[in-house]
């Protein structure tokens, strides 16, 4: 499949709200395996559609390790189309988070601790899971950009927001978030 050109925070497209998936089959797999694609070359823990300019309810995510993440546990690897979140509690947390739509800057957002996620996959299989800590901040993650919604538009406290090479010196500063 290709690697596709994800789109910056900026671009008006990634404040739209995304339409739900309603047609499956080719065209959404091979939408999908561009994803992955997409995903894999910029070494992000997850993509949306609405990232690479595709206006649909429909995100991936998943990495066994991850370089941007070093000490995050692994997430299996999803596709989630029409998502549904659902808190399990009310506590939530807060997390430093960088986005491939926000190159080279991370901030700290809060986010639910647990929740449960429901849609579908490619082949509409259910899915439903009840997750938490990080695999629960990537879920909410992507499925903010299905809303419009950018990490930054989250942060409360912008001393906790820079840039990725100067708060986290022992990444790489050369790999876009």
């Amino acid at each position: 499949m290709s690697v596709r050109e994800i789109l910056k925070m900026g671009d008006p497209r990634l404040l739209r709200v995304a339409e739900p998936v309603r047609q499956f089959g080719a065209e959404l797999d091979a939408l999908i395996a561009d994803m992955f694609d997409t995903m894999y070359a910029a070494n992000g823990a997850g993509l949306a559609a609405p990232q690479i300019g595709v206006n649909l309810q429909l995100v991936i995510f998943g990495f066994k390790q991850n370089q941007r993440y070093p000490d995050a546990p692994q997430v299996p690897e999803t596709v989630l189309i029409n998502p549904l979140l659902t808190p399990l509690s009310e506590q939530q947390e807060e997390g430093f988070e960088g986005c491939l739509s926000v190159p080279g800057l991370r901030g700290s957002v809060p986010r639910w601790t647990s929740l449960r996620y429901e849609g579908v996959d490619q082949l509409q299989q259910p899915i439903r899971r009840e997750v938490d800590g990080f695999h629960a901040r990537v879920v909410q993650h992507e499925v903010d950009h299905l809303h419009g919604i950018l990490y930054p538009m989250r942060i409360k406290d912008f001393s906790r927001f820079g840039y990725t090479a100067v708060m986290f010196p022992e990444l790489d500063p050369d790999q876009d978030d």
